[in-house]
C-alpha cells in the first residue's frame, strides 16, 4: 500500500475548457490516464491536490468525477480554487454515494490514515495582507488546516500536509499558514497551482519544512510517490 499525489488535473470532459491549447498540454487526459494506471494499483492511495475540474456544478463534472474513479487506486481530494464545483462536504459525498463514485472521499476539516501516517491539508490562500476577505479567507483556510492537523494527532497519527496554493514561493510567504505548520511541527508539506516556468521560483525548502510541487505539468501528468514501505521518498 503506497501513498502518491497530484494536482491540478484540470479535467473538462463535460466542459469546453481543455487545457489542450496550453504548451506541454497535449492530450493530458489520456497521458494522465496511462501513466497513472501504469504505476498506482488498487491498494494505493492518491492525493488530489485541487484544480480537480473546470465544471461549475457537481452535475457538469460527472463525466470528469466518472474518469477520475474508475482510475486505480483510493483518491482523496482537496479544494483548488478553480473548483467552483466544490459544495458543502455532505453534498459531495452524497452525489458521489448516488452515482457510486466510490474511491473518492475529500479532505475538509478532516484528515485520513495511510497506516500510522495521517494525511492532513485545505486549500490555502494566498494572501498579501489587504482587502478584509481576503483575510477572512485566509483565517478559514488556517483553521481548516489546524482542525484537520488536530484531529491527526488526536488519533495518534504522523500527519502531512497537502495543500493547493502555495505557502512559500519566490519572495512570497504566507506567514499565517507557515505559523500552523511550525506548531504543528510540520516537516513535508505538498502543494499545486503552479504551472510552467513559474515553478522555477519554487524553493524546495523553508524554515525547517520541505516543500514539493505536485502539478500536473510539472511531474509530467505522472502521480509522484509520497511513501512507500513506511518511508517517505
Amino acid at each position: 500500500m503506497r501513498l502518491f499525489a497530484i494536482s491540478d488535473l484540470h479535467l473538462s470532459l463535460s466542459t469546453n475548457k481543455s487545457m489542450d491549447v496550453f504548451p506541454g498540454w497535449d492530450n493530458y487526459v489520456e497521458r494522465i490516464r496511462k501513466n497513472w494506471q501504469s504505476i498506482v494499483s488498487e491498494d494505493d492511495t492518491v492525493i488530489i491536490a485541487g484544480d480537480i475540474s473546470w465544471a461549475t456544478t457537481l452535475d457538469e463534472g460527472f463525466e470528469d468525477f466518472k474518469f477520475i474513479n474508475s482510475l486505480n487506486g483510493r483518491k482523496i481530494l482537496i479544494k483548488g480554487n478553480h473548483d467552483f464545483w466544490w459544495s458543502t462536504a455532505s453534498k459531495i459525498k452524497k452525489f458521489f454515494k448516488e452515482n457510486c463514485f466510490d474511491t473518492i472521499d475529500i479532505l475538509h476539516n478532516n484528515c485520513y490514515f495511510d497506516g500510522e501516517i495521517a494525511v492532513c491539508g485545505s486549500r490555502g490562500w494566498v494572501y498579501d495582507g489587504t482587502g478584509e476577505k481576503d483575510i477572512k479567507v485566509i483565517n478559514r483556510e488556517c483553521g481548516r488546516l489546524e482542525r484537520s492537523i488536530a484531529s491527526a494527532l488526536g488519533k495518534g497519527g504522523e500527519p502531512i500536509v497537502f495543500l493547493h496554493y502555495p505557502p512559500v514561493f519566490g519572495d512570497y510567504v504566507s506567514e499565517e499558514i507557515i505559523t500552523v505548520l511550525k506548531k504543528y511541527k510540520i516537516s513535508k508539506v505538498y502543494y499545486g497551482h503552479i504551472h510552467g516556468n513559474s515553478a522555477y521560483k519554487a524553493l524546495p525548502e523553508y524554515d525547517g519544512i520541505s516543500f514539493k510541487i505536485l502539478s500536473a505539468d510539472w511531474v509530467d501528468f505522472t502521480p509522484i510517490l509520497i511513501r512507500k514501505c513506511g518511508k517517505f521518498e
